[in-house]
């Protein structure tokens, strides 16, 4: 299962990532981004239902379904047990990486520095979050990239439709997208549409990318 994920983030590249406080809200959001393209799609364990939302959204056929605030070895039991293949969290916690391992899930942690980068990748995370947006932006990512080009990293926060193949051609390996797809003024008005068009239109700017 965990091989079968990981090419999956190969092909794919990017994930839809929803942290609301509705779990109706976030279900009909996230359905939105998957008609738009998106096969890779996370749950935040701090919206209410999430493991119900992941439990349904695993059910669908051609879809990787991860779970995203795993902040401990029980939640991350629960998490894959209720149908998650990936787990992502926003820190670099030992006991969670090697627990993902043992449960055979991608782990992708969350790091700011290229000593946490680094710490994260020798305990055996798959790919590296990298946590907050850094304030170098692009260039922070190609300043970490030099020194350290066997990092695979996935940056979430920072990314947009726009910058998107910036932080590609900066040597990422991937990116997630959390308010930049789904912006909270849509969410709040249930503008389903915009959210699907915008998952449009960063599928096809990945499709049309060579790695």
């Amino acid at each position: 299962m965990k091989s079968d994920t990981l090419k999956a983030f190969e092909k794919y590249r990017v994930s839809a990532i929803i942290r609301t406080q509705d779990q109706g809200l976030a279900g009909e959001a996230m359905r939105a981004a998957v008609d738009g393209g998106f096969r890779i799609v996370e749950f935040t364990l701090t919206t209410p239902g999430a493991f119900e939302l992941i439990t349904t959204f695993a059910k669908l056929d051609d879809l990787i379904v991860g779970a995203g605030t795993v902040m401990s070895i029980d939640l991350a039991r629960q998490a894959v047990s209720s149908g998650a293949r990936f787990l992502v969290s926003p820190i670099v916690d030992e006991a969670v990486i090697s627990e993902a391992a043992a449960l055979g899930a991608v782990v992708i942690p969350g790091a700011a520095t290229p000593t946490e980068m680094e710490t994260a990748h020798r305990l055996g995370a798959d790919l590296i979050k990298v946590f907050p947006a850094p304030a170098g932006g692009i260039g922070y990512i190609e300043a970490i990239r030099g020194p350290l080009p066997h990092l695979k990293l996935f940056p979430t926060a920072g990314v947009t439709p726009d910058n998107l193949l910036e932080y590609f051609r900066a040597g990422c390996f991937g990116a997630g997208f959390v308010r930049s797809l789904f912006d909270p003024a849509d969410l709040a008005d249930r503008r389903f549409e915009i959210i699907r068009h915008r998952a449009e239109r960063i599928v096809s700017a990945v499709a049309g990318y060579t790695f």
